[in-house]
Order: structure tokens, then C-alpha cells, then sequence
């Protein structure tokens, strides 16, 4: 992989394009084609499959369901979400917090706000670098003021020191700026890179971004700006994937 000093193209996506469902217990927004929701121009960001902007009432949440060869990332905007699976795991994640698992071979698990008001979360799908192997899970805090200013790696498929594990040619970061603040990202070739801010609004090499919008990224440099205090993530990932 290889870098570039031009700028990188991006192409925004704004929350109310997006596709969705509103069930009542769930309010679910898909920046890709999910369940009864079907773009062909909104298949994949290179290995990135899924990001879905949840909204999820009081003890309410998704029963027991099977999956398999993905990795599965929780990004949890606010509230708390409650996990168990089939392996034996159960854990509790709190906003700001990050859970991942990897599908693997296959796996059961269910996840539930438990809280007495709404969760929201992100849950992003990659696709991993090889099919099958034994599933697994794990969870970490990760407080904000560590990511104040710059970019945390949250989960990676590569070395990367406190990230949670994946077993995908990516990483997922998430920052925190101030208004005013700017932090530059380097998008390799054969890279495609995805953000989305959780509050706030910035701007991506000049394109306004509103919190919830999606804007997808090819190779090059990177810039962002806050223009009000805001958070986000961004998925960085290997390979173009059609």
C-alpha cells in the first residue's frame, strides 16, 4: 500500500438519503443495503459491508440470531448495549465504548439495550480477510478524552497496541475535536476509507459532514475540520471490493 499527496475525492451521503426502517422498539438507518433495504450503488465500500445507525428503545433489543464470516463492530453513540452469544460471552458497553466480534465459522449471540432510556449505536460489518476459523468477542472502554485532538485506533486486523482485534485488512478509528480543531488522515491506495460523525459537524476536505451523514473516501490526504464540537468514526479498509 502506497500514499499519495493529492487530496482524497469523497462523496457524501446525507442521513436523509439513507435507507431504513422505523419497528418501533428499533429505528434503523443503513448507510448500505440491509435487510428490506436494496441500493446497487450502495452494496460495499471496498471490504466495508454494513453501517447501521441504530436507535433502540429501553429494554427492547435484538433476540438470539446466527452469523457468520463477518466482523461485527459495536460503536455505542449513547446508553448501553448488553451482549451474550452462544459462546459463553455476556458483557455490558457503554457509550463511547467498543465491542467486536468475529463471526467466523458461525455464531448466536443477541443484544439488548437494558437501560431505562434509548441506546444508540453504529454497527459496522467488514468483511473478513479469510473465511471460517473459531468465532470470538471481546470489548474494551475507550475513554474520549484519549481521543481528544487526533485519531484512536478502536479495532484493527493489524498490530496496533490497545485496539480490539479483527480479522479484517482494516482499521477503525474514532476522534473527538474541539470547534476549530483539524486532524489530517492518510488514505493509502487500494484504500477505501468511510466516516461517519456521531455528534457534531465537521468538514472533510472541505464538504460539510452533519453528524449522522455519511461520506465515502478514496486514496489520498484526508482533512478535517470541526466546525462545532464533534465526535466520529472512520473505517479505513484494504481492498476494492465491487
Amino acid at each position: 500500500m502506497t500514499s499519495t499527496t493529492e487530496l482524497a475525492r469523497t462523496e457524501l451521503r446525507p442521513f436523509d438519503s439513507l435507507g431504513g426502517a422505523n419497528h418501533g422498539w428499533l429505528d434503523a438507518h443503513h448507510h448500505f443495503s440491509f435487510a428490506g433495504y436494496h441500493d446497487p450503488a450502495r452494496m460495499n465500500w471496498g471490504p466495508l459491508r454494513v453501517w447501521n445507525d441504530d436507535l433502540i428503545a429501553p429494554r427492547t433489543g435484538f433476540p438470539p440470531h446466527s452469523h457468520s464470516d463477518m466482523e461485527i463492530i459495536t460503536y455505542v453513540r449513547t446508553g448501553a448495549i448488553t451482549h451474550k452469544d452462544s459462546m459463553g460471552n455476556e458483557g455490558r458497553t457503554e457509550a463511547g465504548d467498543v465491542q467486536v466480534m468475529s463471526a467466523g465459522t458461525g455464531v448466536q449471540h443477541s443484544e439488548y439495550n437494558m437501560e431505562d432510556e434509548e441506546t444508540r449505536i453504529f454497527q459496522i460489518w467488514i468483511m473478513p480477510r479469510e473465511r471460517g476459523g473459531a468465532p470470538g468477542w471481546g470489548a474494551k472502554p475507550f475513554p474520549k478524552g484519549d481521543r481528544s485532538g487526533k485519531l484512536q485506533v478502536l479495532a484493527s486486523g493489524y498490530e496496533d497496541d490497545d485496539a480490539l482485534p479483527i480479522r479484517a485488512d482494516a482499521r477503525v478509528h474514532g476522534a473527538t475535536l474541539k470547534a476549530g480543531e483539524s486532524i489530517t488522515h492518510q488514505v493509502a491506495e487500494n484504500n477505501r476509507a468511510y466516516l461517519v460523525p456521531a455528534r457534531g459537524q465537521i468538514t472533510v476536505n472541505g464538504t460539510t459532514v452533519n453528524a449522522r451523514d455519511g461520506i465515502a473516501i478514496k486514496e489520498g490526504v484526508v482533512e478535517i475540520t470541526a466546525t462545532e464540537d464533534s465526535e466520529f468514526v472512520l473505517v479505513d479498509a484494504f481492498g476494492l471490493i465491487h
